[in-house]
């Protein structure tokens, strides 16, 4: 059956498919754009239901770091490193400050619930320790603000940590709660 004259034909199929090819390549770079933002990358399941009674108590990790997180707010923080890019400055904090359990408001770089912990004066800075030797440690912040995640394991105790290194490959420094 012969194609009537002026109904576009085999055009009209390559102009549809050249739109559709556009579609397909700027729904791919929006896809590529929003591969910056922290949020998208959810790479550890969220905690929504942390109590602040399960956060209240000593936390530890390596090298003799150590956060007390009291019921009043206050916490005490012995040796902690920066998070992220931070930590590889050297440097460890010492001091008391002060905590909260934040919900539903962005932070860190996982959804869910998250610990904000603020120093506001360090009372005592000290260098990492490490082998091979470490770098000399730059200058520590008079102030520091740490943002903790939340996981729980495969025993649903919950965990805090944070993430340090560079983000593309980063690792996680994790605080563990004395039973």
């Amino acid at each position: 059956m012969p194609v009537p004259e002026n109904s576009g034909g085999p055009r009209v199929v390559d102009t549809i498919l050249r739109n559709l090819l556009a579609y397909g390549v700027a729904v791919a770079a929006l896809l590529a754009l929003a591969g910056g933002d922290p949020h998208t990358h959810a790479t550890v399941p969220a905690v929504y239901d942390a109590r602040a009674d399960e956060i209240v108590g000593t936390w530890r990790c390596v090298e003799g770091t150590e956060v007390v997180f009291r019921a009043d707010g206050t916490a005490t923080v012995t040796d902690l490193r920066g998070q992220e890019r931070d930590y590889d400055l050297g440097w460890r904090l010492s001091g008391t400050g002060s905590w909260k359990l934040i919900g539903k408001e962005p932070a860190g770089w996982n959804y869910g619930q998250h610990v904000r912990l603020h120093l506001p004066a360090p009372t005592g800075v000290g260098a990492r320790s490490g082998t091979p030797p470490q770098p000399a440690p730059q200058s520590a912040p008079a102030r520091y603000k740490w943002t903790f995640e939340l996981r729980r394991d495969r025993r649903q105790t919950l965990e805090l940590f944070f993430y340090y290194g560079d983000p593309e490959a980063r690792s996680a420094y994790v605080l563990e709660k004395d039973a």
